[in-house]
């Protein structure tokens, strides 16, 4: 692999990792889960002085969660013969509950294993190429991949939840208009207001509004029968 772009007196792994200047001192934190320890010992061999490694047997659901939440690595390095169906399913579980970068190495090619794998979380899938020269530059692309994709994510989450709250505040503002006799420009202007003053979000003003609408068209249906 190599490097382009300017150069930089910097450890190109630590500044893959930092968030702030003050963390560039500060070592990764690298959890390795292998059976094999011969095989751990290269990875952490090619990590040697450059990160704090902890070494750990292959473990699956909640213990590997309870180990992860314990260490808080930075990334996470997996070594396996060919992913099964057991950690395929551990690394769903990370992906939801707290997600790292993971760079797995694996013995056996398998096309359908490596998608899985991908889908379930990993940043970086290298079959049959485990050597200590290139766990820092395959740790880094890890990172740098994570990083975009957590974005991305992130960017997709927020859409999410802009869509979600304009659909609300779209039917309070029609609730108001239909029931208040409000117009549209009225509608948001008292929504907005009440949001300002009550120190809440628009959506959350919007969901109150529909509530008492609701509950005041469900009293009116039942006084008139």
């Amino acid at each position: 692999m190599k490097s382009t772009g300017a150069s930089d007196d910097r450890d190109p792994l630590r500044q893959a990792g930092e968030s702030r200047p003050a963390a560039a001192a500060v070592p990764l934190r690298v959890l390795i889960i292998d059976d094999d320890l011969d095989r751990a010992r290269q990875v952490e061999d090619g990590l040697s002085g450059h990160a704090a490694v902890h070494l750990a047997t292959s473990i699956h659901g909640r213990p590997l969660l309870d180990l992860i939440a314990s260490v808080q690595p930075d990334v996470i390095i997996m070594d396996c013969n060919s992913p099964d169906r057991d950690t395929i399913e551990s690394l769903r579980l990370v992906a939801q509950s707290n997600p790292k970068p993971i760079v797995m190495f694996v013995e056996e090619e398998g096309s359908d294993q490596m998608t899985a794998a991908i889908e379930a979380g990993v940043s970086a899938y290298v079959i049959d190429g485990l050597t200590p020269k290139r766990v820092r530059p395959l740790i880094q692309t890890a990172i740098a991949r994570f990083k975009v994709m957590d974005g991305l994510q992130s960017e997709l989450r927020k859409t999410r939840d802009d869509l979600a709250a304009r659909k609300v505040i779209e039917r309070a503002k029609g609730l108001l208009m239909q029931r208040q006799g409000m117009t549209e420009e009225q509608a948001f202007k008292a929504m907005r207001d009440m949001s300002q003053k009550q120190g809440k979000p628009l959506k959350s003003v919007a969901e109150n509004v529909i509530a008492i609408l609701d509950m005041i068209g469900d009293k009116q249906d039942t006084e008139g029968t």
